[in-house]
């Protein structure tokens, strides 16, 4: 599956219909960036079952904000609606594919129970 171009317009909509999704936040001015790009698509290919998006930080200052993202590119994966990683940096493709296999392995019972007695906490 191609990547998808997530806006203010779509982000909601996209994260709460898919149980897995990753954003790449990104800038077309950023040589990490661009070096990042064809790393994810490949990704985005080998993963068809899941939701590969891109946020350009520059049409999209407000899902930027919103986000807190200061670096780019910023990868984000969303599991059942609740982001279980965020980290600046490009990855190479060997760690890609090592933290998506962590994302899938997530127990999202226990993700919850952790989020749940943080937010009490």
């Amino acid at each position: 599956m191609a990547t998808v171009e997530l806006t203010k317009d779509n982000f909601d909509q996209i994260v709460s219909e898919n149980d897995f999704v990753l954003i790449d936040f990104w800038a077309a001015w950023c040589g990490p960036c661009r070096q990042f790009g064809p790393v994810f698509e490949a990704a985005s290919e080998r993963h068809e079952d899941l939701v590969f998006g891109k946020v350009d930080t520059e049409a999209q200052p407000e899902l930027a904000a919103a986000f807190g993202i200061s670096s780019i590119p910023t990868l984000m994966i969303v599991r059942e609606k609740v982001a279980v990683f965020a980290q600046p940096g490009a990855l190479p493709a060997p760690a890609l594919e090592d933290l998506i296999g962590q994302a899938r392995a997530l127990d999202m019972d226990e993700v919850r129970k952790s989020v749940a007695e943080a937010e009490a906490g």
